[in-house]
């Protein structure tokens, strides 16, 4: 999470107490927030007029804005950012819900497979729109290269990773090459890279068998042609399962055409998703929570994207939601995180 480090931005008990009811309550009603409605909700005795009095200190300082078209308040980003910080408690997931989640997701040898029961499951249980990317293997410790001849000119080169994630990638080599030959080429790439990332051995490559550039085959300068196409994970970084898009639909915010089109472009748009979890990658942390603006882009900037980090022996992928603003922050970030806690206990077996 990113917490807000300006101390003028601190409020008091009074304000974090309005601010608070605020956003709770239009989290569960979807309309704005009125300081007479409060007023019977707070467990001290404030008249409407006090609390109007605070609502409109919150909204001079950005943390409640005003419809034209109503006399309550609803919370800025500002406001959901605070409340996120500072002000919510997380719910506890019952047992019976955390079981209900892996009992669900049928145990499979395929790991897209699990990671689109995942995303399908996760938009269910959220009424959100739900997202889970593949592992990203760069960082994967390479444990066994096999060459298998699949035809005279192609050659299919398997990656075994040791979390027992595996890659594989057809070469055109254009060549016969004998089943000695390859084993005993395949020996020596396994000599020389076992154990080592898959960044690392496209960084080095080159270096590590500068000694067999020329050798007598020419396998050995075909991958040293081809280390960006073998060991470069950029793709695996862009593929993710979506799930939950009937279930995001039935949002109140998703009556008004407009947000209903909205939504649907984001769908449709992968760029926009992959732009989203690109920057929740480079954050580094386990747990990142963007909010609207902080989205930093135009398309998902009426948005909240909550994601959580799961960790397959070094090798790492995410798991998360996107959905209103106005999402129950309080429910959604334990279960983000007890799916992907699941997730990296089924991939890694």
């Amino acid at each position: 999470m990113t917490a807000i480090s300006n101390e003028n931005e601190i409020l008091n008990e009074r304000e974090q107490s309005v601010l608070r009811h605020v956003v709770q309550n239009y989290i569960h009603t979807a309309t704005p927030v009125g300081s007479r409605f409060l007023s019977k909700r707070f467990d001290e005795e404030l008249s409407p007029a006090t609390i109007r009095n605070v609502m409109y200190d919150l909204e001079e300082r950005g943390f409640l804005s005003h419809p034209h078209t109503s006399a309550g308040r609803v919370p800025t980003d500002n406001g959901y950012r605070y409340y996120v910080d500072f002000l919510m408690e997380i719910e506890r997931l019952t047992e019976k819900e955390m079981n209900r989640f892996q009992q669900a997701i049928r145990v499979s040898p395929d790991p897209d497979e699990i990671l689109r029961e995942t995303s399908k499951l996760l938009g269910k249980i959220s009424n959100q729109l739900s997202v889970v990317t593949s592992p990203h293997l760069n960082s994967g410790i390479l444990e066994k290269l096999e060459l298998i001849p699949v035809s005279i000119s192609k050659l299919l080169v398997i990656i075994s990773i040791r979390s027992g994630l595996v890659r594989t990638i057809m070469l055109e080599i254009g060549i016969d090459l004998k089943r000695d030959v390859l084993d005993r080429v395949g020996s020596l790439l396994n000599e020389r890279l076992a154990g080592l990332t898959l960044k690392d051995i496209r960084d080095s490559f080159a270096d590590r068998f500068r000694d067999l550039r020329n050798e007598q085959t020419g396998l050995i300068r075909m991958f040293i042609d081809s280390v960006d196409l073998l060991f470069d994970d950029s793709k695996e970084k862009e593929k993710f399962h979506l799930g939950g898009t009937k279930q995001i639909m039935d949002q109140p915010e998703f009556v008004d055409p407009k947000n209903f089109r909205s939504v649907i472009e984001m769908v449709e748009n992968e760029d926009v998703i992959v732009h989203l979890l690109e920057k929740h990658d480079e954050l580094a942390r386990d747990f990142v929570i963007t909010i609207g603006a902080e989205n930093n882009d135009a398309n998902a900037q009426n948005y909240s994207f909550v994601t959580a980090t799961y960790d397959v022996n070094g090798v790492q992928g995410r798991v998360g939601v996107i959905g209103p603003k106005r999402m129950n922050y309080s429910r959604l970030i334990p279960l983000v995180d007890h799916v992907a806690k699941t997730v990296a206990r089924m991939l890694g077996g």
